[in-house]
């Protein structure tokens, strides 16, 4: 699957919270990706959390992306690097409504209820 001198996680690695019907199913990562996080995840939380200490070079260059995420080269690296900015960053929300917010004074609509005005909006 991926030539990388990282162990594996002791158990399948799921985010419940942020994606409840896993990595996949998300619509934000791909099978290969999903496949990766669930072998790779719990090694890769627990290297960043501190749990356990890195024990070989490819676990101690993770610790280096960890701090500086440009540093990133492997395939293994940039998916972390993904998922942590999909669950704890902040997620972009597009609407379909592309009407703007608009202010209408007192004044102004007094004026316009009684001279039978109809306002318009865009």
């Amino acid at each position: 699957m991926i030539d990388t001198q990282f162990r594996h996680g002791k158990k399948r690695f799921y985010d419940m919270v942020k994606f409840p019907r896993g990595f996949a199913k998300s619509g934000d990562f791909t099978l290969i990706e999903n496949e990766i996080l669930m072998t790779y995840g719990e090694t890769m939380l627990a290297l960043e959390t501190g749990e356990i200490s890195p024990a070989n070079s490819d676990e101690k260059h993770f610790i280096k992306v960890l701090k500086h995420p440009a540093k990133a080269k492997t395939k293994l690296e940039h998916i972390w690097l993904k998922y942590v900015n999909l669950a704890r960053g902040r997620r972009a929300f597009h609407t379909l409504n592309s009407r703007t917010k608009f202010h209408i004074s007192s004044q102004e609509f007094d004026h316009a209820v009684n001279d039978d005005e109809v306002i318009e909006v865009a």
